[in-house]
C-alpha cells in the first residue's frame, strides 16, 4: 500500500491504471502533463511516481532529470510506449528505477510496483510494532495483543502514517497529503472524525489514547502508551 503519482496523458489509460491500482489498496494521485506532476510534487510526497515518456508539455525523461537534479529519491516506473535497449538506457541514465514497456498486463504492473515499494530483503515483512499493536503492511493485517482488529482501507493508511511518524506531530495539512488523494475535498473536520474512529478501534478502555491531541497544532502517536 502506498501513496503513487501517475503521470499519463491518455485519459482512458490513466483512468484504468488508477482504477487497478486503487483495487489493490493504493492511493493514486493523477496528472496529465509534466508541469501539473511537478505541482503535485510541491504539495505531496509519494511513495513512487508511474511516469510516461511521451508528455504534452516535456517529455517524462526531462520531468525525471529534474527530479533527479534537486535531489528526490522517490522510485520511478517508466510507462511508455519507447521499448528500445536506446530508449530504456536513456530512462535509467537518467534514473528510472524500472521499465514497463505498452501494452502490459496489469499482474506485472503489479509486480514491479510491489517491488519498487517494497523494503529491503533484511525488513521484507513490513511489520511495525508498537506496544501490544502489530501492523503487516504486506497483507494489510492489524491485531492488538494477539487479536485481529478489522480497519477501513482509509483508516489502515491513517494508523500506518502514525506509526511511520512516533511522537513526532502530525498537522492535519500533513495528514491530508499523506492519506487522501491531492484532489480530494476533505479537512481538517476529517481528520479530526477518522482519529476519533481509529481510536474507538485501537485504544483500551479505562487506558490514555495512543493518539495524542496537541490543540492548534495536529495530532502525535505516542509509542509509549
Amino acid at each position: 500500500m502506498g501513496k503513487l503519482l501517475l503521470v499519463e496523458d491518455d485519459e482512458l489509460l490513466a483512468g484504468e491504471v488508477r482504477q487497478w491500482l486503487e483495487d489493490e489498496k493504493h492511493l493514486v494521485d493523477v496528472a496529465s502533463t509534466g508541469k501539473d506532476a511537478l505541482d503535485h510534487l510541491r504539495v505531496s510526497s509519494y511513495d513512487l511516481l508511474i511516469l510516461d515518456w511521451n508528455l504534452p508539455d516535456l517529455t517524462g525523461v526531462d520531468l525525471l532529470q529534474k527530479l533527479r537534479a534537486k535531489g528526490a529519491s522517490t522510485p520511478v516506473l517508466m510507462l511508455t510506449g519507447m521499448g528500445t535497449i536506446e530508449n530504456k538506457v536513456t530512462g535509467f541514465e537518467s534514473g528510472a528505477d524500472d521499465y514497463l514497456t505498452k501494452p502490459f498486463h496489469q499482474k506485472e504492473l503489479f509486480v514491479r510496483v510491489k517491488a519498487l515499494l517494497r523494503r529491503p530483503a533484511s525488513d521484507i515483512e513490513n511489520v511495525v510494532c508498537s506496544g501490544d499493536l502489530k501492523v503487516n503492511t504486506n497483507n494489510y493485517q492489524v491485531t492488538k495483543a494477539g487479536k485481529i482488529i478489522r480497519l477501513s482501507p482509509r483508516e489502515f493508511n491513517l494508523l500506518n502514517v502514525f506509526l511511520r511518524h512516533p511522537n513526532v506531530t502530525l498537522s492535519s495539512e500533513f495528514i491530508l497529503t499523506r492519506v487522501w488523494p491531492t484532489d480530494s475535498e476533505a479537512t481538517g473536520d476529517v481528520v479530526r472524525k477518522y482519529v476519533q474512529k481509529l481510536r474507538d478501534k485501537i485504544d483500551s478502555p479505562g487506558e490514555g489514547s495512543r493518539i495524542k491531541t496537541v490543540h492548534g497544532t495536529g495530532y502525535t502517536w505516542s509509542s509509549d502508551s
